[in-house]
């Protein structure tokens, strides 16, 4: 995007959109720590934020006691439109941060400002998305809707399970939306070289295989009157890391990757256990269970000694993984962002699909709402040195605000 052919324009809605505001509340927000898990701060100043202006938000509790023991809260407000008909807009940023990296030269909490950079962590995934859709949602209770808009500023993102967005479908929040918006940073994990404008199609899921190697201790000096788990579970690694992989047009193919392998250590012992985790992306039509199948059978052509047990990461809920998605980009719901794109920035945008996961496979995977991301670029993102381009954050609010007032006015 670029910014000289946004600030003049007379596009209703959009021109409403204050670039110095946007700006000032993307410094407050990447000024307040908010690692997932500790969003507290975040989320009291964006309610303050939204009730200031009249905008009637709400916390609406999330709780996972099982697994995590979190509680927390989301903030979720709502534009009500005159016509029940009309399509109704949801606009979901997530309010939480990785945990800050060490190697910083700076406050990871600064939002300095320099050559059209604010640096800090979570400036660009997603801050500067979250403040771009603080202020169009600002600027759309001003008009006169059909449709409902409803923000929903999520906790939990970064953390495990994406307890906050999860949480908006589970508890009927977002039941009755028609299109979902999400201001990730559409060009920086994608699997194509894209430049903004940008719309975001699609993603891939993800799955975590947990398994376990049992084999039978020795003594190290008679390795043959043993089985060794962790020999066998180099195998599995490496024969997983071989295994057919689905394809689809869009978002390319799955992938398979080894994130741990730990067992054995014993001075002269025979390792009788070892335990892998192995990330799996996935394209439409990869299920749990045909996941599950895959890795049985890759096991079970190795005819290993040792015993070996094979499931999913537990979850909160069972249906409670990222699932893949695509939308269509001729969808009657999805074309304004194009027509805004057009007219806002006279160029035709790039489209891309995500390579890995957020909670967009959440709305648009399990919750099956079509789901466009729009977001601004930036770099270094869940790194040292993070940041995001400002020009892009207000073009991102202007973007937002257009289309969505072309949907629901």
């Amino acid at each position: 995007m670029s910014s000289d052919t946004t600030t003049e324009t007379d596009a209703g809605v959009a021109s409403a959109i204050d670039p110095d505001e946007t700006i000032e509340v993307l410094q407050d927000l990447v000024q307040i720590p908010s690692p997932f898990f500790e969003e507290e701060a975040i989320a009291t100043y964006i309610y303050d934020w939204l009730d200031e202006r009249g905008l009637d938000p709400e916390y609406h509790t999330v709780s996972e006691p099982a697994i995590t023991g979190f509680e927390g809260d989301n903030v979720v407000a709502r534009i009500e439109g005159s016509d029940p008909e009309a399509p109704t807009v949801l606009l979901n940023g997530h309010m939480d941060t990785v945990q800050h990296v060490e190697g910083w030269d700076e406050d990871p909490t600064s939002g300095r400002i320099e050559d059209g950079k604010l640096y800090g962590q979570g400036a660009c995934d997603m801050k500067g998305g979250l403040a771009a859709i603080l202020v169009a949602f600002e600027a759309l209770a001003e008009r006169d809707l059909d449709g409902d808009v409803l923000l929903t500023a999520v906790v939990d993102e970064e953390g495990p399970f994406g307890l906050g967005t999860d949480a908006t479908i589970r508890d009927g929040v977002t039941t009755d939306c028609d299109v979902a918006i999400v201001t990730e940073p559409a060009p920086t994990i994608t699997q194509q070289d894209i430049e903004n404008p940008a719309i975001v199609l699609g993603a891939r899921g993800r799955f975590l295989y947990e398994i376990t190697v049992t084999g039978k201790a020795a003594h190290g000096s008679q390795p043959d009157m043993g089985v060794n788990a962790a020999l066998d579970a180099a195998r599995i690694a490496d024969a997983i890391s071989e295994m057919d992989l689905g394809h689809h047009e869009k978002l390319g193919s799955g992938s398979v990757c080894l994130l741990s392998i730990e067992g054995g250590g014993e001075p002269l012992s025979v390792p009788d256990q070892c335990e892998l985790e192995i990330d799996r992306h996935v394209v439409p039509g990869e299920t749990a269970e045909s996941v599950l199948e895959d890795a049985q059978r890759v096991v079970d052509s190795l005819d290993l000694e040792s015993d070996v047990d094979i499931s999913l990461r537990e979850t909160p809920e069972p249906d409670m993984y990222f699932q893949p998605y695509v939308t269509d980009e001729n969808d009657p719901l999805v074309t304004p962002f194009f027509d805004s794109i057009r007219e806002l920035f006279d160029t035709e945008p790039d489209v891309g699909y995500f390579s890995s996961i957020g909670d967009f496979n959440h709305l648009g995977g399990r919750a099956e709402i079509p789901t466009v991301i729009v977001g601004p670029d930036g770099a270094n993102v869940h790194g040292t040195g993070e940041y995001v381009y400002v020009d892009e954050v207000v073009e991102t609010a202007q973007l937002v605000a257009d289309a969505t007032s072309r949907l629901v006015e």
